[in-house]
């Protein structure tokens, strides 16, 4: 048996949770180890009574690993440990992060930098083009938008980032095989197709429930630098994942909404009790700084590889001096027309490679 295989067990437990575990392993060093331990050495641990000690001695009678494994494989589904270098890093460090994850689709270094981006379920047309277009220009930022696949602003985040060619992870809170809501499914299958993934900490076969979610819900806070709230109402999930972040030290963030909108008075309530009020991504970039660190050797940031280009985003970037450089003299040595030069050059803002300054000049970053 390997570690992730007795993690997987572990997990399937009904009354082991990832505190519990973390007790067991001080003292049994590896997850194999706890399930081969016997009664008398389980009850040594603190917080370990007869009803963990009998599932744990028990567990081959009660969890159908063999089984798990076998649906984990023909669903097209991986798991990773806390031990796998793709296990988000920021996930690692909240009080109980979970045992395993379930990974449906692919997990990039990328995925370390994210951003969530929650909401109400019942949204207004305003919430949804809202979410859309700030997760189009978070991900095509380079930051991945995290959200749970729910309906409303969850749905609006995850296509905005798809539209943008971005990075996108959906959060579940049920298992894999159960996926929910189910009108998401195509969603679900265009994000793990190759522009994210469809996550769990749940074993395939796990309905949803009122427990799931928000367990769930802190796996999104604690896997992003921040949580940009939409659109939420005061009883909205999207108020307790934001305490949960709160809890987690993550930043808030928040779009306002119509003072006399339902919809809108819980991301409201956040903004007067010191969310950031966001408008744009800029918001978002320029107080995170995830992509471009502060200020550099020169020699470091040249050797800063840039992300993929386009042609025209090459050329204008190509074109900026090294000090800085007036948008017609942009113009003039892209040999590109003023318009695409203007849209070209938010992107690259975007991107955080160039900054604009007061008169129309621009520098680049790094």
């Amino acid at each position: 048996m390997t570690s992730t295989e007795a993690c997987i067990a572990l997990n399937m437990l009904p009354t082991m949770g990832p505190v519990r575990l973390r007790k067991l392993l001080r003292v049994f060093e590896t997850p194999e180890r706890i399930l081969a331990a016997r009664g008398a050495a389980l009850r040594a641990v603190e917080g370990v009574g007869d009803e963990v000690v009998d599932q744990i001695t028990r567990w081959e009678s009660t969890v159908d690993l063999p089984g798990e494994l076998a649906r984990i494989r023909e669903f097209g589904a991986e798991v990773i440990t806390a031990e796998s270098p793709l296990f988000p890093r920021q996930l690692r460090e909240i009080h109980a992060p979970p045992i395993v994850l379930y990974v449906w689709g692919e997990l990039t270094e990328r995925d370390q930098h994210a951003i969530g981006v929650i909401g109400s379920r019942r949204t207004t047309h305003y919430g949804t083009e809202s979410a859309k277009k700030l997760s189009y220009q978070l991900a095509y930022a380079g930051l991945t938008v995290i959200s749970g696949l729910a309906r409303g602003i969850d749905t609006a985040a995850h296509q905005g980032a798809l539209a943008a060619k971005g990075r996108t992870i959906a959060v579940i809170g049920s298992g894999l095989m159960n996926l929910y809501p189910p009108e998401n499914a195509a969603l679900a299958e265009k994000i793990r197709s190759g522009s994210g993934a469809v996550v769990s900490e749940f074993s395939m076969q796990v309905e949803p429930d009122r427990q799931t979610f928000p367990m769930r819900n802190r796996i999104i806070s604690g896997w992003s630098h921040g949580i940009l709230v939409v659109e939420a109402g005061l009883n909205s999930g999207a108020l307790i994942t934001a305490t949960q972040a709160l809890e987690q030290g993550r930043s808030i963030y928040a779009v306002p909404g119509h003072i006399n909108a339902p919809s809108a008075q819980g991301s409201n309530r956040l903004i007067q009790q010191g969310a950031k009020l966001v408008m744009d991504a800029n918001d978002i970039l320029d107080d995170l700084e995830v992509l471009l660190p502060e200020a550099k050797p020169s020699a470091e940031a040249a050797a800063r590889p840039l992300p993929a280009l386009t042609e025209d985003e090459r050329r204008v970037y190509d074109a900026i001096e090294a000090t800085e450089t007036s948008i017609d003299d942009i113009a003039t040595k892209s040999n590109l027309p003023s318009g695409n030069v203007s849209s070209t050059l938010l992107r690259l803002e975007l991107k955080r490679l160039v900054k604009q300054l007061p008169g129309k000049y621009f520098v680049k970053l790094g």
